[in-house]
């Protein structure tokens, strides 16, 4: 899937000359967190977000430092910071530098550029004209979507155990060689050792998601490596691994 397949295409922006009050509104009138900046020619100059508008006078919230770290920041971060605190303009609190998709990006290019610059949307732009908006909720649909168009259930318990283990191969952390998997009229039972306790969760999460799995049973034992110690096992005792 690509951007164009998940985003919203009704974009509602603002002007760089428009007030803060504006964008505010506009923001809370259509329960989003944050505006594409679009100047009189469509061209996107910039993005406001609910983050913004954190650090502010009206609101008592501006950001307090000692005066040895002022003196550090400079006089031209200060004032940077001045005019964003204060600014009655969209222009002046707004990022200039949005960071923005094509319509042809993947998923995986969007997930991971929102994961780099810490943003929960991303302006979709053909040129520099804002021709949608992908956001986490976006994601979320597409998610959804994809869920509702899981494959077929496999025919047998062969072929159940055979995609489980073809899914363990894969993982780097899983323990295949010390794990065993039976199943049984749909339901996975997971037999053999572990030697970290997250191992047993994404062994059972790997079961879980293959179809027609109709349930998972564990009966895996969780070995502290150094010392041989069973820190759990189904219905006994911790003890001390033998031999």
């Amino acid at each position: 899937m690509k951007a164009r397949d998940v985003m919203s295409s009704r974009v509602v922006s603002v002007a760089p000359e428009a007030t803060i009050q504006d964008a505010i509104r506009l923001m809370l009138d259509n329960r989003i967190s944050g505006l594409p900046v679009v100047d009189a020619a469509g061209t996107l100059v910039g993005i406001v977000t609910e983050g913004d508008f954190l650090r502010r006078a009206e609101t008592g919230t501006l950001r307090k430092r000692p005066r040895w770290l002022e003196m550090l920041i400079g006089p031209n971060s200060l004032a940077t910071d001045y005019v964003r605190s204060h600014g009655r303009r969209v222009e002046e609190v707004m990022t200039r530098t949005p960071v923005t998709v094509g319509e042809d990006a993947g998923l995986d290019e969007i997930v991971a550029l929102m994961e780099r610059k810490r943003v929960k949307r991303l302006p979709v732009v053909r040129g520099r004209e804002v021709v949608g908006i992908v956001s986490r909720a976006n994601l979320l649909h597409a998610l959804a979507s994809v869920s509702r168009d899981l494959p077929p259930a496999p025919a047998s318990d062969a072929e159940i155990r055979t995609q489980v283990m073809d899914e363990l191969a894969r993982q780097p952390w899983a323990p295949i060689a010390l794990v065993d998997v039976i199943v049984k009229d749909g339901v996975v039972e997971l037999w053999g050792s572990i030697t970290e306790s997250k191992q047993g969760e994404a062994l059972r999460v790997v079961a879980e998601n293959v179809p027609g799995v109709k349930g998972v049973v564990s009966h895996l034992a969780w070995i502290e490596p150094m010392s041989g110690l069973v820190i759990s096992e189904p219905d006994v005792p911790p003890t001390r691994k033998t031999g």
